[in-house]
């Protein structure tokens, strides 16, 4: 077996690895008790396989409430990719008009080519463009679905009789330390007072 945190070869009996000290044993018991006779169920009909797919969805955006995802981050990172990708776009222009200029200038370049150079900095528009959509779609549309969407949770919330004050999770935190459930060292001083 190889150890999965330092890549070392290790015996099948031992319960630690001997150059960094991971757990083997619960690395074995995960690999054992993975469930491997899932296969594709060739017998779905269309429709059980587009539920399928809705409830894949319905998952991923369930899991994205529970991390503290809200539509309001999205339309934050949204906008802030299209600001990024903006930006590219106009220093690759910025980048191509100048490189291409000084060749240009440098004086070896044929009159066609030069024509041809002169205009490659317009391959910057594309991440330009591209930045300017996403702006746009997080600015106006994103906007516009985060309403409707609070509109749709009000109405099902008077409905089922739901309170609209119910505590969400926190945004979720990278920087957080988490622990680990298995250790080199666990209850090896439970015998000391």
């Amino acid at each position: 077996m190889f150890c999965p945190r330092c890549g070392s070869s290790q015996d099948e009996e031992l319960k630690f690895c001997k150059a960094c000290g991971a757990n083997l044993y619960a690395v074995r018991q995960v690999v054992d008790n993975r469930q491997t006779d899932e296969k594709t169920n060739w017998d779905m009909t269309w429709g059980t396989q587009f539920a399928a797919a809705a409830e894949a969805i319905r998952h991923q955006k369930e899991l994205e409430r529970l991390r503290g995802i809200t539509p309001e981050t999205k339309r934050y990172n949204e906008i802030k990719a299209g600001v990024i990708t903006s930006s590219v776009g106009v220093a690759l222009m910025i980048f191509l008009a100048i490189f291409m200029q000084g060749i240009i200038i440098g004086g070896s370049v044929q009159r066609d080519t030069a024509e041809i150079l002169s205009r490659i900095w317009l391959a910057g528009l594309i991440p330009l463009f591209v930045g300017l959509a996403l702006i746009f779609n997080g600015y106006f549309v994103s906007r516009k679905m985060i309403e409707a969407a609070k509109r749709g949770s009000r109405e099902t919330g008077a409905l089922t009789g739901a309170t609209l004050d119910t505590p969400e999770l926190r945004p979720a935190n990278t920087t957080e330390f988490i622990p680990t459930r298995f250790s080199v060292t666990e209850d090896t001083t439970k015998h000391l007072k």
